[in-house]
């Protein structure tokens, strides 16, 4: 579990449920389920957990990207009571629903609670008809999201945060309480070169979707040409998604999935999402528990 190396963490069941889940154990599952599944990621030494963020979906909407999503804060403040080690990322939080202290006083609190466990995965957004239903403004998000984002790095960890961008300034506001990490890690979402800049340039990771492994490798190649990659002076993280379709005893295999690890390495990826097919929360448990036993040895010291 080490900050140095490879992190191998994994993309929370329960808390995202997705059209093709509709009809699986994960649809009924709900808070015990979910402790469960903590304490085992934790007990086997995982680096984090996910929660992703949506306040509403459009009913003609959910057939596409499901329509439950767990409020990250809250899932995570349960997780963090009942662990001690594994980190919190969010994958991803939509900024520009939230004003960039908002966004400082709620994770930061969190993070707070956690004692610095917090990755703090945020993402553009899409999706209009939620930008209008929480009064948030849609065509210009682009580039209130840039300048958030630099207000909110400039807010972690301080009691008096001060900023004065293109779209937001204060001063004179104590955010008490604030994030235990100053230098808490923020992760760009996104599938574009200039999401991957913007992370850069700004941020600490970068946590691509929808992409195939040649788009991404691709891009990392193309943004370690780019001078603020040469000037950065600390790790920056890649985070990429595992998803395994089948049993691992039964489907593609232990070697297959090694060798889809270090394809991905490789690339540049630096952290994983672990996903794994289930039938049930046994199941589920097992599968965790074979990958952390017959994988992770390889990659994680």
């Amino acid at each position: 579990m080490s900050d140095n190396g490879i992190q191998i963490g994994l993309a929370s069941p329960i808390v995202i449920l997705l059209p093709h889940k509709k009809d699986g154990w994960e649809k009924e599952a709900g808070v015990d389920e979910l402790r469960e599944i903590t304490l085992a990621a934790e007990r086997l030494g995982y680096y984090s957990l996910t929660c992703s963020e949506h306040v509403g979906i459009p009913t003609e909407v959910a057939a596409v990207r499901g329509g439950r999503y767990y409020d990250p804060v809250a899932t995570f403040s349960y997780m963090a009571a009942i662990t001690q080690n594994i980190k919190f990322l969010t994958h991803i939080a939509v900024l520009p629903y939230h004003h960039p202290l908002a966004v400082a006083k709620r994770f930061g609190t969190m993070d707070k609670l956690s004692k610095g466990r917090l990755i703090l995965g945020i993402g553009v957004g899409s999706l209009k008809e939620e930008f209008d239903l929480l009064g948030a403004e849609f065509e210009q998000r682009g580039a209130r999201y840039s300048d958030s984002m630099k207000a909110v790095k400039a807010s972690f960890g301080q009691r008096l945060p001060e900023y004065e961008g293109e779209y937001y300034n204060f001063d004179d506001f104590i955010i008490d309480p604030c994030a235990d990490q100053q230098d808490l890690p923020l992760w760009v979402g996104g599938r574009s070169l200039r999401s991957l800049r913007r992370g850069i340039e700004d941020g600490d990771g970068w946590a691509p979707f929808a992409l195939t492994l040649e788009q991404t490798a691709e891009m990392i190649n193309k943004a370690k040409q780019l001078d603020a990659w040469k000037q950065r002076g600390k790790r920056f993280d890649i985070s990429l998604g595992l998803e395994i379709k089948e049993d691992l005893t039964k489907g593609e295999g232990f070697d297959a999935v090694k060798l889809r690890l270090e394809a991905s390495i490789k690339a540049g990826a630096t952290h994983f999402n672990v996903s794994p097919a289930s039938v049930s929360l046994a199941h589920y448990l097992d599968q965790i528990t074979e990958f952390k036993e017959k994988i992770m040895p390889d990659f994680v010291d």
